[in-house]
């Protein structure tokens, strides 16, 4: 694709702040903002959605200059997570906060646009390439990227993550060579904008659950990080995949997708303190299920998806001894009781999950294009990019217009 091939503008969903319909002559912010988001100023159309609750808008954003091993992409497909919508509602997640106007979007897709001058001319990607993004941008130097850990990279720059303010919910997008992942002719642009979240789910259970064929594996949490980790569970063998969830809606998707096993907790009694009710789930789900409390059938593995202290609870007490405990999920409230005696007393690992790490992508593709993992039954939801609005309602209220639950909106690039 040449230069005069591209198309001249880049428009670009802003989330300018938090349910913010202020529509006054500063509401785009100070000039700072502008140039944060390497913006022209003299040459910005806006077009602001009326939208009653969340403050939305339409940046057409100047083209990205590429350089060195940089590579521009035309973003063909952008899924909604759900990390999206929080900073939309909340402006924040933990420590990262939204203080300046922030493009979103980071699970997407795209078609090789151009080639910064270093890009190696080895076939692995050239111009019209489908590729599917990896969203963050590690330093490659510091001490944890050289030891093989680079997802906790301190200077990482994540997409649509402060301090960074560029989203993929865009046409052009730039990222180095090495973070573009081609995709088989089997696997489409639709299942590439899935290769992010997939790969949160094969780093959780694979690449540090370290799950083995013929194990057991119980996930707490049927939304799509959840299903995604029991698709790649099932995929990699697992003797079980046991679903937990509040929602029996959810739990039937789960057993018809990817989970052996369903089982739907029944309500706290009134007068039942958190840690008793989380034992008696535990018996619970044990005897419902006929799970051994040790040896082969016991519980290998708990991955925790859904940040509810109850489960966080229950993971670590049904686990067999010698158990890993993976918790990749995160709640409106981390600071929740944990039962140590349990983690002490049957020598648990219990580990934190974030992001991806190297890998992770590869093998997604991979699981992908053999057939052992089927992506388009939790894309539920299409959207053209002038509809990223309602795209997002859809995911916060959890079904669409048409009424139908949402586990996965995508939204199409710019036309």
């Amino acid at each position: 694709m040449s230069s005069s091939e591209l198309k001249q503008d880049n428009p670009s969903f802003v989330l300018h702040g938090i349910e913010d319909v202020r529509f006054d002559e500063h509401y785009l912010g100070p000039r700072d903002c502008f140039e944060s988001l390497d913006l022209i100023s003299q040459d910005i159309q806006v077009q602001i959605t009326d939208s009653p609750v969340d403050s939305q808008i339409f940046f057409q954003r100047s083209i990205p200059e590429i350089e060195n091993d940089q590579v521009l992409i035309a973003v063909a497909k952008t899924g909604i997570c759900g990390s999206d919508v929080h900073y939309l509602c909340h402006g924040r997640i933990g420590d990262f906060v939204l203080d300046k106007p922030m493009c979103l979007g980071h699970e997407s897709s795209g078609v090789v646009a151009k080639l910064g001058p270093l890009v190696k001319n080895d076939g692995r990607i050239k111009v019209g390439t489908r590729v599917a993004l990896e969203p963050g941008v590690a330093c490659r130097s510091c001490v944890d990227c050289l030891k093989g850990a680079y997802e906790l990279c301190p200077y990482m720059a994540f997409a649509a993550t402060p301090p960074s303010v560029y989203g993929t919910l865009c046409r052009y997008y730039v990222l180095p060579a090495h973070l573009l992942h081609p995709l088989p002719d089997s696997v489409d642009l639709e299942d590439g904008a899935m290769m992010e979240p997939l790969s949160v789910g094969i780093h959780s259970v694979a690449a540090l659950g370290n799950l083995k064929s013929d194990q057991v594996v119980i996930v707490f949490g049927a939304g799509p990080v959840g299903l995604l980790c029991m698709a790649v569970a099932k995929a990699l063998g697992a003797r079980r995949v046991i679903a937990v969830d509040i929602q029996k809606e959810r739990l039937d998707f789960a057993k018809s997708y990817a989970a052996s096993d369903i089982y739907l907790p029944g309500p706290k009694n009134a007068d039942e303190q958190p840690d008793a009710y989380a034992q008696r789930v535990t018996e619970d789900i044990i005897k419902t299920l006929n799970i051994p409390e040790r040896g082969l059938g016991a519980v290998d593995l708990a991955i925790e998806a859904s940040g509810a202290p109850t489960c966080i609870q229950i993971g670590i007490n049904i686990l067999k001894p010698s158990g890993t405990y993976v918790q990749v999920g995160m709640g409106r409230n981390m600071n929740v009781p944990v039962p140590l005696f349990h983690v002490i007393n049957k020598q648990l690992k219990v580990l934190g999950s974030f992001r991806y790490g190297p890998g992770d992508y590869p093998l997604a593709i991979s699981l992908v294009e053999r057939g052992l993992i089927d992506l388009k039954p939790l894309i539920t939801h299409r959207f053209a990019f002038t509809d990223a609005k309602e795209a997002f309602e859809s995911t916060k209220n959890g079904k669409g217009k048409d009424g139908k639950g949402l586990i996965k909106a995508i939204i199409d690039g710019p036309q």
